[in-house]
């Protein structure tokens, strides 16, 4: 019979020594690249300290500190682009963004940001972006509305943070179709819409009108760039079949405020079966002392369930002594109605 052991024994302390081999190299390899790493935060920051003062003279005004961030080699160039684009988050004035954007022209930086714009490396494309949108570079708009569709979620991200910064009607198309990309933040989303305001109301309700399945999206950045204009399409957006677009339609409603035939809308939802959408009428109305006897009806409403009587209360409180009156009136119950009209009337009265 043959014996093993020692061939066992052989194979045990190869395999052993091995093992050791492999735990020295992977140590080495992360103490190498942590140094690696400390030596180029050692020289970004040496180069910073370096040219921060020249920075913030040259964004002063001050020619000659502008001449020596021009002959600055290249190889400073992107950490030279950081000092100056950094500051803009903070502060957009025009004035800064102009003068960024002659000291950027001079530095020959737009060619190095449309070169980032094809690198590889998805962490210099969202960079590239969101200089170029800071700097307010509408000429790059193009370039801009593409990083949408890069395959990094961060660099679409940047891409929508630059377009919001640069305002560009052209591109509202674009913000508005990737309003329903769920791979996106929906804070992203719905900043960089807002970022437009009143104009991006139009395209809204065009494509709301066209596009029904996407229409609660639509319907909620209304509630932010809405007016009087989006009226009508949201009184119409209140028979949509699904919860959710009404309750969004009825709080864009709030937003821009009803007239006679939405009030009406609202106090029929008021009686409806869905507790969202009856919050959501109650928030819309808010204020309203048209006709539709809303107080009254709203004062039905403060023993609801709790988010249809908080909203229904907090609307009688806004609309001054009609409002006033009926929460006076049901001061006296001793349950949450009864609560919530002591709580609203309390935070009516003045407070010592």
């Amino acid at each position: 019979m043959i014996d093993i052991l020692p061939t066992l024994q052989r194979v045990t302390t190869v395999l052993a020594w091995t093992s050791v081999v492999l735990a020295a190299t992977a140590l080495c390899t992360v103490i190498l690249e942590r140094v690696g790493t400390a030596l180029r935060s050692m020289r970004r920051h040496r180069i910073e300290q370096r040219y921060l003062p020249f920075v913030d003279r040259a964004l002063g005004g001050d020619d000659a500190a502008c001449d020596v961030l021009i002959a600055s080699p290249s190889r400073h160039r992107l950490i030279i682009w950081t000092l100056l684009v950094t500051p803009l988050i903070q502060d957009r004035s025009e004035a800064r963004v102009a003068r960024t954007r002659t000291i950027a022209n001079a530095m020959a930086l737009l060619p190095v940001a449309n070169r980032f714009l094809r690198s590889r490396l998805w962490w210099r494309r969202a960079l590239a972006l969101r200089a170029l949108g800071l700097l307010q570079m509408k000429e790059c708009v193009a370039g801009l509305v593409a990083g949408l569709d890069d395959p990094n979620a961060d660099v679409r991200a940047a891409a929508l943070d630059a377009l919001a910064d640069l305002r560009d009607p052209s591109a509202l198309p674009a913000i508005v179709v990737r309003q329903h990309d769920a791979s996106l933040h929906a804070g992203h989303r719905l900043s960089a819409l807002v970022a437009f305001g009143a104009q991006a109301e139009p395209f809204l309700l065009e494509v709301g009108e066209v596009d029904p399945v996407n229409r609660l999206n639509y319907a909620r950045a209304l509630i932010f760039c809405g007016t009087e204009r989006s009226r009508a399409m949201l009184c119409r957006w209140t028979a949509d079949t699904r919860a959710e677009v009404r309750v969004a339609a009825f709080e864009a409603l709030a937003h821009v405020g009803l007239d006679e035939p939405a009030a009406r809308l609202a106090l029929e939802a008021l009686e409806g079966r869905d507790a969202a959408v009856r919050a959501m009428a109650a928030h819309a109305l808010r204020g309203w002392t048209g006709p539709g006897d809303a107080a009254s009806h709203l004062a039905r409403h403060l023993g609801d369930s709790w988010p249809v009587a908080v909203r229904a209360a907090r609307s009688l409180r806004a609309m001054g002594s009609v409002g006033l009156l009926e929460l006076r009136t049901h001061s006296a119950r001793s349950d949450m109605a009864g609560l919530l009209a002591r709580q609203m009337l309390w935070e009516e009265s003045p407070q010592p």
